[in-house]
């Protein structure tokens, strides 16, 4: 079970754009979350008339490592750590470590 998924708020910790919050947009295999609007960077592109697609420079999302992002607690409104418990019912679920509140409904 990962500790940040696909639609998680998250808060950048480290990076040029520390301190700034996003949604999560996609998780790599290699341990890379794409967050919205952060860690942009300006690709410059060839047009190709073919496929439609017009020359220029684009600005994109590029994906940075997990370790550089914390689940948001809106509780606290900060960053927390994210550990994983197993509930009566048996499903496993993620919790805030500083006030022990599921993140999983």
């Amino acid at each position: 079970m990962n500790r940040i998924r696909k639609g998680d708020q998250v808060i950048v910790i480290t990076g040029k754009d520390k301190g700034r919050q996003g949604t999560v947009l996609n998780i790599g295999n290699d341990g890379c979350v794409t967050v919205e609007a952060i860690n942009m960077v300006k690709k410059h592109t060839k047009p190709n008339p073919m496929a439609g697609v017009e020359g220029g420079i684009v600005e994109k999302e590029m994906p940075m490592h997990a370790s550089n992002v914390m689940l948001f607690n809106p509780l606290t409104s900060k960053g927390d750590r994210v550990g994983i418990k197993q509930l009566e019912d048996g499903r496993k679920v993620r919790y805030f470590k500083s006030n022990g509140e599921v993140v999983d409904v």
